[in-house]
């Protein structure tokens, strides 16, 4: 990793300044200005539709950058090049079963990021700690050896954010990580999250399901219409009950179809991962 880290404590991880988002000549989120700092957990609300996935997206480098200042670690986005540090937990209600894999198979996938892609991956006593760690941290430590079409729903979402904690990021940015799944898998995720708010990890959440984050969500921020209309703490968002009732509580529907990404480097679907669909 870089020696950056040591440097940029202070340093927002994610900044937006009037930043525009979307698709070709087309914004989906406008003059969005946003600041997120080491060990805050912030949860993106808004109705279906809003931007919410695109804003995500966006600061990966998955839609276009249409507008605006994007810095990510006290860089421009443009020329940020260390996506290993951003974790990135795309919806996904289950896994590609056209590819059989172990689930420390799957999870080993996030270390691919630390080796030269003209050498052969060889995985080392540290990736198989990291993983190991990972997979502890999310639970699935008795499941490493399994075949993931096995498993339910909820773990897939799991093994999921091992497989982004492997790749050992300073953020993970999660895409509605506890829909799709019943009630008592989203109190395990639930649990995941709050152990990884325990250690300090920072994150970036779009959920519409807020009541099963509430005790972990330092911030909450609302997109509305492709606009950035409320950011501030839980209490304030509370004050506020029934102002932005369509961002909560309703299953998620990607506003944004999946694209190859347009920055070099930035974060994307593999075979492992279900083709098309929107996102």
């Amino acid at each position: 990793m870089t020696t950056d880290r040591a440097t940029t404590t202070l340093t927002p991880i994610i900044e937006l300044r009037h930043a525009s988002f979307g698709y070709a000549d087309q914004a989906v989120v406008t003059g969005a200005t946003l600041a997120i700092h080491p060990g805050e957990v912030v949860a993106v609300l808004g109705p279906n539709g809003s931007g919410k996935s695109t804003l995500v997206r966006g600061l990966l480098g998955l839609n276009d950058h249409l507008g605006g200042d994007v810095e990510l670690f006290g860089r421009p986005r443009a020329s940020f090049t260390d996506f290993a540090r951003l974790g990135y937990v795309p919806q996904r209600h289950t896994l590609s079963a056209s590819v059989r894999a172990t689930v420390a198979e799957i999870v080993a996938v996030g270390r691919l990021s630390h080796h030269r892609w003209w050498r052969p991956v060889l995985r080392s006593s540290t990736d198989a700690a990291i993983i190991e760690r990972a997979l502890d941290v999310v639970g699935l430590a008795d499941r490493a050896h399994a075949d993931v079409a096995t498993l339910s729903g909820g773990q897939q979402r799991r093994v999921l954010i091992a497989r982004a904690l492997a790749s050992d990021p300073d953020v993970l940015l999660m895409d509605e990580p506890t829909a799709g799944v019943d009630t008592a898998n989203q109190q395990v995720l639930s649990a995941v999250l709050a152990r990884l708010a325990a250690r300090g990890t920072t994150m970036v959440i779009v959920t519409h399901e807020l009541a099963a984050l509430a005790d972990i969500v330092t911030r909450i921020v609302v997109v509305q219409g492709g606009h950035l209309v409320f950011d501030g703490s839980r209490e304030e968002f509370a004050s506020r009950t029934g102002e932005f009732a369509s961002s909560v509580d309703h299953h998620h529907e990607d506003e944004n179809r999946v694209r190859s990404p347009r920055l070099p480097g930035a974060p994307s679907a593999g075979p492992l991962d279900p083709r098309g669909g929107v996102h």
